[in-house]
């Protein structure tokens, strides 16, 4: 196994450890699941960086390392869900967009057509891992106006950006969908 595959490995062992520190309940416990997750997160970039410069890519990281994210992610809305700062149809809408872009993915390579990750998608993974650790913050409850909240205005950046680039992988990528067969 490769450095690069180590370490998307720790992202996935750190999603216990995250979810039982976001759970429990003692002082400090949102800074530590906040902690965890940063780091988690942190390891996304570092495990791209040492499978390119040490030329490490592999079919296992391929399929290791958007599993791994995809998994840290859920597991932090499901952690909001149950602590009611994100409704479950918020929730489900991310990963319902998650499972139909793997699936898109799927569908084109079988028919030779590998589809790379979007600006979009980039930005709706960036927006949603910031909007995720300050949903762990003591701010989220702050009032931004008297309707808005820090954490409503978060779950609103994390449904509008995943709802964009879904639609915008589907919309781009539709040739892959032959529905003539």
């Amino acid at each position: 196994m490769t450095t690069a595959s180590k370490i998307t490995m720790l992202r996935i062992a750190m999603i216990p450890f995250f979810m039982a520190a976001a759970l429990m309940d003692f002082k400090g416990h949102n800074y530590v699941a906040l902690a965890i997750f940063a780091i988690a997160a942190l390891t996304d970039s570092l495990d791209g960086y040492v499978a390119r410069h040490y030329n490490q890519i592999s079919d296992f990281g391929k399929f290791a390392d958007p599993l791994a994210d995809k998994l840290l992610v859920t597991a932090a809305l499901l952690i909001f869900v149950e602590n009611r700062q994100m409704s479950s149809w918020a929730c489900m809408l991310v990963i319902t967009r998650e499972f139909a872009v793997t699936g898109l993915r799927l569908v084109a390579m079988e028919n030779g057509t590998v589809i790379a990750a979007g600006i979009s998608g980039k930005i709706k993974t960036a927006s949603s891992l910031v909007c995720i650790c300050l949903m762990f913050l003591p701010i989220q409850a702050y009032a931004i106006f008297s309707w808005l909240t820090v954490n409503s205005l978060c779950v609103f950046i994390i449904v509008v950006t995943t709802l964009y680039s879904g639609i915008e992988y589907f919309v781009d990528n539709r040739a892959a969908l032959d529905l003539s067969r």
